[in-house]
């Protein structure tokens, strides 16, 4: 048997007020003055001091502050890439990602799309990558996705919902700063909260488990229960132990997969721009016959904090539509193999997937 040789983040910074040191780490890799950093900046910090006035820009670097109201596009990243270089005469230092998964994968494929030839669609798959990627720093705003520390960046492509999955996805180095998520909005935290709670059970409960995803997965959920079924913990303390499941959830799919809910929740966000935090919420609520305690559980911490799902989002597609998201849903392989064995094609019948999105 052969195994799989996986890259991790090679550095990574915890603590609180540790984004302070962002001018220090990312200085040594410059490359040199007209070589700038380039930092992609979830917008929903513009003009917050708590961001904008510790970003350490200089020379020629460039802030580019980013929508995440919608979810990345591949036709995004090709714009961004393009735009890079026709600014700056110099191939960037870097990329820094700021903000939640969307412009965690932003980074991620910006990067790597510096050094490929093409388009981001033709690399949407597993292992198409050529050239390492430059330089890429991830800062996390919010908790939850495990963007930080995975070997992916889902991107929305022309024709189908698929991450860049490589061994030169990963970044560079993170920083992890629980202080950066104060602020986050009660349902974003939920929602995102339930990406990683997500992670854990489809890993924990696929076909591919092992002890090294095991190992992540079980600390995972741990830390999620103490923070969404119990009440012991500061909100400090919260936000520490949330950005650490977050790394954990991620990590428990590297050498794993995710499953049913996943697959189901990236047809939603083709079709529908379904975010994904909100789009596993979604179809979690209907997977009790693939996940029984896993669902038992959310539904708990759903009604604890009091949280709004959107119902009948579904209600009123025609077949066309509904065909359109099983097609997504069932290109993910990997994903059902995980979730349900190598004889899932015999279970998972378009039929059942159309009678699934029909309850959502």
């Amino acid at each position: 048997m052969s195994y799989k040789n996986y890259p991790m983040v090679s550095r990574v910074v915890f603590g609180r007020g540790s984004f302070n040191q962002l001018g220090d780490i990312i200085a040594p890799k410059r490359v040199n003055t007209t070589a700038p950093f380039i930092f992609l900046v979830d917008d929903v910090f513009k003009g917050n001091p708590l961001i904008t006035s510790r970003l350490p820009l200089a020379y020629n670097d460039q802030l580019v502050f980013v929508s995440a109201k919608e979810e990345p596009k591949t036709s995004q990243v090709d714009d961004m890439v393009e735009q890079i270089i026709l600014n700056h005469k110099d191939r960037p230092s870097g990329i820094i990602g700021i903000g939640g998964g969307t412009i965690m994968d932003l980074a991620k494929a910006v990067a790597i799309m510096l050094t490929n030839e093409g388009e981001a669609q033709d690399y949407q798959g597993w292992d198409i990558v050529k050239n390492a990627a430059i330089y890429h720093v991830g800062v996390p705003t919010i908790s939850g996705t495990g963007a930080e520390v995975s070997r992916t960046t889902i991107l929305t492509g022309p024709e189908r919902k698929l991450g860049i999955n490589s061994d030169f996805t990963p970044f560079d180095q993170v920083i992890l700063d629980p202080e950066l998520t104060v602020g986050v909005p009660k349902e974003q935290w939920f929602y995102t909260g339930m990406d990683c709670f997500v992670h854990c059970i489809e890993s924990l409960k696929g076909t591919y488990l092992n002890a090294f995803s095991q190992s992540y997965g079980e600390k995972a959920l741990e830390l999620c229960q103490e923070i969404f079924l119990e009440d012991t913990l500061s909100d400090e303390d919260s936000q520490d132990q949330l950005m650490m499941a977050s790394w954990h959830g991620g990590m428990s799919i590297a050498y794993s997969q995710v499953g049913v809910a996943h697959a189901m929740s990236y047809g939603l966000g083709y079709l529908l721009g379904i975010k994904h935090g909100i789009g596993n919420c979604i179809v979690f609520e209907h997977l009790e016959e693939y996940y029984p305690e896993g669902v038992a559980m959310y539904k708990a911490m759903r009604k604890k904090h009091n949280i709004f799902i959107p119902q009948g989002i579904c209600s009123n597609l025609g077949d066309d539509e509904f065909d359109i998201m099983i097609d997504v849903a069932l290109s993910l392989e990997p994903l059902w193999e995980n979730a349900i064995g190598e004889n899932w094609k015999q279970i998972i019948t378009r039929d059942k997937l159309k009678a699934l999105y029909q309850k959502m």
